[in-house]
C-alpha cells in the first residue's frame, strides 16, 4: 500500500503540469488580457476593467496607437508580458514549484493571501453540504433498498426527483423568497456567513449566528447531490440483497439486521465510496459559485470566476493549482477508504 501511495502522489506532479500546460495555452489565445484592459482603461474604452470582451480588446488595441510606445513596454512589463510565452511558462512552474504563485494583477495581494482569505467560506460550504448530504443520504437510501417497493418508497422517490429536476440556484431563490423576507416570514439572513456584530457576541452566540447564515446556502447546495446519493445507495443494496452470499447468509438463520449491515453494507458501500471524491469536488468548486453570488458570499469560486473575467492571470493560474492538487488528493484518499470498508481490496496487487 506505501508504494501505491508513493507512485500516486507521484503520478500528481505531471498531472499538475499538463493541466497548467494546456490552459496556459488556453489563456494566451483568449482575447482581452491584462495589457489591453490596461490600455483601454487609459482610453476610456468600455472601462477596461471586468467583463471586457474580445470586441473591446480590438478597440483597444487600436486606441494604444495613439499612446507612448514606453509607457505600453511599461504596462507589458509589469504584467510580466514584455517576455516571450515559452519564459512565462517556464517562470511560472518554477515558482509553482516552490509554492509561489506570484502577485494579483487587480487586487493588491498575493494569491495565496487571497486564497487563504476566501478559503473559510467555500470550506463551511463544501464541508457541511457534503457532511449532512452523506448522513441523510446513506440511511434513507439503505431504507429505501429494505422498503423497496412500499408506499415510503414510492413517495419519497418522488420527493427526491423532484429536488434532482430543481437546480441548486433555483432552489436558493426559492428559498430565499419563503424563509428570507420574500413572504410573511423573514427567518434567514440572505447576505455574508456572519453578521457585523459578530465579534460582540458571546461565544455560543457566535456559533449560533455562523449556522445561522449556513441554513439557506446548504440547504441549496445539498438538494442536488442529495438525491444523486439516495439513489445510488439504493441501486446499490439492490444489487447487492440479490446476491447468492445474501441468500445463503439468510439461509444460516442470521437475522435482517446481521446480514444487512455485516455483509451487505460492505460490499454495496464501495460503490457509493467511489464518488465521494467527485461529490466533494463538485460541491466545493462547481456547485458553490452560484451560492456565493446569491448569498453574496465572497469564497473561491465567486473570487475565480471574476479572475477569470478579469484576465488575473496569477489568480486564475494559482487557484486552478490549488483545486487541482486538491481534488487529486480527495481522489487519493478516496481510493484508500476503499480498503477500510473492505481490506480484501489490495491496490499494490492491482497494479504489480
Amino acid at each position: 500500500m506505501f508504494a501505491y501511495i508513493v507512485r500516486r502522489l507521484l503520478l500528481i506532479i505531471p498531472t499538475l503540469v499538463v493541466i497548467l500546460l494546456v490552459n496556459f495555452v488556453i489563456v494566451q489565445a483568449a482575447p482581452g488580457g491584462p495589457v489591453e484592459q490596461a490600455i483601454a482603461h487609459l482610453q476610456g474604452i468600455g472601462g477596461g476593467g471586468v467583463g471586457a470582451g474580445a470586441g473591446e480588446s480590438i478597440s483597444a488595441s487600436r486606441a494604444s496607437r495613439g499612446l507612448d510606445p514606453k509607457l505600453i513596454k511599461d504596462i507589458e512589463k509589469q504584467y510580466g508580458f514584455d517576455k516571450p510565452a515559452p519564459e512565462r511558462l517556464w517562470l511560472m512552474l518554477r515558482n509553482y514549484a516552490q509554492l509561489d504563485f506570484g502577485n494579483s494583477f487587480f487586487r493588491g495581494k498575493t494569491v495565496i493571501e487571497l486564497i487563504l482569505e476566501k478559503m473559510p467560506v467555500t470550506i463551511s460550504l463544501g464541508l457541511w453540504a457534503t457532511l449532512i448530504t452523506y448522513l441523510v443520504s446513506i440511511p434513507l437510501g439503505i431504507r429505501k433498498a429494505v422498503r423497496h417497493g412500499s408506499s415510503f418508497d414510492i413517495w419519497s422517490s418522488t420527493a427526491i426527483v423532484i429536488g434532482y429536476a430543481m437546480p441548486a440556484f433555483l432552489f436558493a431563490m426559492f428559498l430565499i423568497v419563503v424563509f428570507a423576507g420574500g413572504t410573511s416570514l423573514n427567518w434567514f439572513p440572505v447576505r455574508g456567513l456572519v453578521s457585523e456584530n459578530f465579534d460582540e457576541l458571546s461565544t455560543v452566540g457566535k456559533v449560533a449566528d455562523y449556522f445561522w447564515h449556513l441554513v439557506l446556502p446548504v440547504t441549496a447546495l445539498v438538494i442536488g447531490g442529495f438525491a444523486t446519493l439516495t439513489i445510488l445507495t439504493k441501486n446499490s443494496f439492490l444489487n447487492e440483497i440479490t446476491r447468492q452470499y445474501v441468500v445463503t447468509a439468510r439461509a444460516k438463520g442470521l437475522s435482517e439486521r446481521r446480514v444487512l449491515y455485516g455483509h451487505v453494507f460492505r460490499n454495496a458501500m464501495l460503490l457509493v465510496i467511489s464518488g465521494i471524491p467527485q461529490a466533494f469536488i463538485s460541491v466545493f468548486f462547481a456547485g458553490s459559485l452560484l451560492i456565493e453570488v446569491i448569498f453574496s458570499l465572497d469564497g473561491l469560486g465567486r473570487m475565480s470566476y471574476e479572475a477569470a473575467v478579469s484576465r488575473d492571470y496569477p489568480v486564475v493560474f494559482g487557484s486552478l493549482f490549488i483545486f487541482t492538487l486538491f481534488g487529486l488528493l480527495i481522489k487519493l484518499i478516496g481510493d484508500l477508504c476503499y480498503t477500510l470498508v473492505d481490506p480484501r481490496i489490495d491496490f499494490t496487487a492491482r497494479n504489480a
